[in-house]
């Protein structure tokens, strides 16, 4: 443990003195503004250190962040830190703290434990059904609308006004549904521990005995409903320590509200502030321009980031290409040329844009260029049919009132479950009160059956006898390391998928064998997860909460060795080498839309390309097309007005020449072109 304890003395020495004074500040309200590249997570984590060097118990913190990956890098810092395992230690996204509050207190709620947390299109499916019990009718872009205006309903960003009150028994329908089905959307992970605190105060009490120390990251990124969250736990012991950058939020349009940041101020009056400004990853030269760029906007915490480290630094290269195919060549041929005379790492490059519509063109000349890379924002792997299709059969398993997984299985494969079983169903289910499952099970052992035929009711007891049959077979292996994939392994012999698989795609078989080895790989993911030292309680049900929760995440480390492709708003947290900034025209950055809904957005766009430019740590490279294909159209296209706001001297102008091949000698590779 000596040692240990040296490493953390070895870690607080090299801190800066803004760093050092962050770190020993445990007790009060505490806020940290965290420029860019400022070191930030080493704070956080030399400050949890610091805390339980000095005696605080692992249970009475609390560190909250945003996403999974954070939240586990986060802990293993921790660990690294203090050589303890640390399972006391509550390191957690807001959702995933929000589903350890429902789980605890489900009851309270009127939920089972083993409630089902729904994701974006469950949660339309549960939509569209409420909506045809109201025997209403909406298209797809319509049912999106009314989930958006439900979510800001739900979360208090709106209320019910004499236009949208229309839809308010549909509202309730759903929430009716929802509670049928046992089963929470992700604005129930944070809104129902929040009513339960404000309607319970014994409950809050509870809560606020346990963690009387509190960090909340990425603090600019928290909405209204997350503050409040976290303002009823700290309100009382008042040990609530927040880091975040108001230069960096870029998340409005999920309800992100960097104004939180003047409540805090206002709720924790006593609070000291810190500001983290010294820069640890960019160049001088990116680090004046992010500052130029950033000073423009009017509604926010002076800072200014500088650096002491010397790099070699090269001026930000500046290209003005014909069209959109002459800019992802320009990219492509940048990237062979860095590889070929640098040895640059293709991970350590990354292309941002500014919406995912601009990748077309960027993808086709990386592949033209041999060049690997993967692209964020794609189809997330649980999404995919085949993995949907599993899951859906371990959520009724796990949870048999899940009637939107129930009717996504229960003729998948085929079981002659048609429209009109289907409706006798979900009429006896709305008639009785009850789900589908006990739809189905009365419809089987009934007499007259409903009116069911005797196949298809064959069919459905036979699915019966499946589900209760996995359901003993999943309870009796949990806790033991490999049960649960070797049981998930059995399910899928026992339903045939592969047989399913091999009907649906008869014209086309390597199809239905890649998406065979999808379901193998999620066999693998699953086996891995409870074959996990650290997880110390393998269950279904933490299994099927934790991909809803991890949905996003990657599964594997497979893009190393990648360039990486992405919308600026994914690049958040991330930072690299070399940086290509593409399509950094008006219209789209700042977004034409975005401008037009509302025209104070001008400045979160401005900080969106604030966080695109502090994203590079060595090289920056920004393009800006003359004219751009949209929807079969050229259209000519003027460089962004955010690009005024760089001191010219700070920017160099260059294209791409000739295509460049491995070995090429690149001397000369830029050719200057006079400023347009």
């Amino acid at each position: 443990m000596k040692k240990k304890i040296e490493n953390l003395e070895s870690v607080k020495s090299r801190l800066n003195p803004q760093q050092r004074e962050a770190v020993k500040t445990i007790t009060g309200p505490l806020l940290i503004i965290a420029g860019a590249g400022s070191g930030k997570t080493g704070v956080v984590t030399t400050r949890i250190a610091e805390m339980l060097k000095q005696g605080i118990t692992q249970s009475s913190i609390l560190a909250l962040t945003f996403t999974n990956k954070a939240a586990r890098e986060m802990e293993e810092r921790v660990k690294s830190l203090t050589g303890k395992k640390l399972s006391n230690l509550t390191v957690s996204t807001f959702h995933a703290f929000g589903v350890r509050i429902l789980r605890e207190k489900s009851s309270e709620l009127s939920y089972r434990p083993n409630f089902t947390i729904y994701d974006s299109s469950d949660k339309l499916a549960c939509l569209r059904e409420s909506s045809r019990e109201l025997k209403l009718t909406h298209e797809p872009a319509e049912l999106n609308a009314l989930a958006s205006l439900f979510s800001d309903i739900k979360t208090r960003r709106i209320q019910w006004d004499n236009v949208t009150s229309i839809h308010k028994p549909l509202f309730d329908e759903y929430h009716e549904l929802m509670m049928l089905h046992n089963a929470v959307d992700f604005d129930d992970l944070i809104i129902k521990p929040l009513e339960l605190f404000e309607s319970r105060p014994d409950v809050l009490e509870e809560y606020r005995q346990h963690f009387t120390y509190i960090m909340v990251d990425e603090f600019q990124d928290t909405s209204g409903i997350q503050y409040s969250l976290v303002k009823h736990l700290a309100f009382k012991h008042r040990n609530l320590c927040c880091v975040g950058d108001d230069d960096q939020s870029i998340y409005s349009w999920r309800g992100a509200d960097y104004t939180n940041l003047l409540n805090f101020e206002k709720d924790f009056s006593e609070r000291k502030e810190i500001k983290l400004e010294r820069n640890y990853r960019s160049t001088g030269t990116i680090l004046k321009a992010a500052n130029a760029v950033i000073s423009n906007n009017t509604d926010r915490k002076e800072k200014e980031l500088w650096t002491h480290d010397a790099h070699d630094e090269m001026t930000i290269q500046f290209a003005t290409p014909d069209d959109d195919q002459e800019e992802a060549t320009f990219i492509a041929e940048t990237i062979g040329a860095l590889k070929a005379t640098e040895n640059m790492a293709y991970d350590h490059m990354g292309i941002l844009v500014r919406t995912n519509a601009l990748t077309r063109s960027i993808e086709e000349a990386l592949m033209a260029n041999n060049l690997p890379y993967s692209m964020s924002g794609g189809t997330s792997f649980f999404q995919r049919q085949e993995i949907k299709d599993l899951i859906g059969y371990l959520r009724v398993i796990d949870n048999p009132d899940d009637d939107v997984n129930l009717l996504r299985i229960i003729n998948t494969p085929r079981r002659g479950v048609g429209k009109t079983t289907l409706e006798v169903l979900v009429n006896l289910s709305r008639e009785k009160g009850y789900s589908l499952y006990s739809a189905v099970s009365e419809i089987v052992f009934s007499s007259g059956g409903n009116g069911i035929g005797e196949k298809i009711r064959s069919g459905l007891a036979e699915f019966l006898d499946l589900i209760e049959k996995f359901r003993d077979m999943f309870q009796t292996g949990e806790g033991e390391k490999s049960a649960l994939a070797a049981t998930f392994n059995e399910l899928i012999e026992e339903v045939n998928y592969w047989g399913f698989l091999i009907q649906e795609f008869r014209h086309n078989e390597k199809i239905a064998k890649w998406r065979y080895e999808n379901i193998q790989s999620f066999s693998t993911f699953l086996e891995r997860w409870e074959k996990n030292t650290d997880n110390l309680e393998p269950t279904l049900t933490r299994w099927l909460n934790r991909i809803t929760l991890n949905a996003r995440d990657e599964l594997d480390d497979n893009e190393t060795g990648k360039v990486n492709l992405m919308t600026i708003h994914a690049s958040k947290g991330l930072e690299f080498d070399v940086v290509f900034l593409a399509g950094v025209e008006e219209g789209i950055i700042p977004h034409a839309k975005s401008i037009e809904e509302n025209p104070k957005s001008i400045e979160e766009e401005r900080r969106l390309f604030y966080v695109a430019i502090t994203r590079a740590r060595k090289k920056l490279y920004i393009s800006s097309c003359l004219s751009r294909k949209i929807r079969m159209e050229t259209i000519a296209c003027v460089p962004s007005p955010f690009l005024e706001e760089i001191p010219k001297e700070l920017m160099e102008n260059s294209i791409a020449e000739e295509p460049l091949n491995h070995g090429d000698d690149v001397s000369g590779y830029f050719s200057k072109m006079p400023w347009k």
